[in-house]
């Protein structure tokens, strides 16, 4: 059963104007659509680490295995696949690339630590995460 995020408190908005108090000059419709950016956010962060997670453990099978952390075929095919993706939600193609490269790039980095720590003897041999 997945978790549903945690709703954030609304904070009061930032006035528009220096001398205006936040609370009179943000119409609640802004509020709201500000509220369902929050619960947006909160879901993304939960899956980024449901993410993280799985790619931990594909870390632990690669360095298990000797295989390199970095897979250049397989991202230029996830790279292919979320640019068509981003294209039919009407998502900018080039930045579903760019976010895509940064968490590749953050995963590969984790790999190659985790790569580090089986060589020296301290991996899990569960193949679980800790941290």
């Amino acid at each position: 059963m997945t978790e549903r995020p945690e709703q954030p408190q609304s904070s009061p908005a930032a006035p528009n104007n220096p001398g205006e108090s936040p609370a009179a000059s943000v119409p609640e419709e802004l509020l709201e659509i500000r509220r369902s950016i929050d619960n947006i956010d909160a879901a993304l962060i939960h899956l980024l680490a449901e993410r993280f997670n799985h790619t931990q453990r594909v870390g632990r099978l690669k360095a298990r295995h000797g295989l390199p952390p970095a897979d250049p075929e397989r991202e230029a095919l996830q790279i292919a696949r979320l640019r068509t993706l981003a294209g039919h939600a009407d998502l900018d193609p080039d930045f579903a690339e760019k976010f895509l490269g940064f968490l590749v790039e953050e995963v590969i980095r984790h790999h190659r630590a985790i790569a580090r720590e089986e060589a020296s003897g301290r991996g899990s041999d569960a193949g679980t995460v800790t941290d």
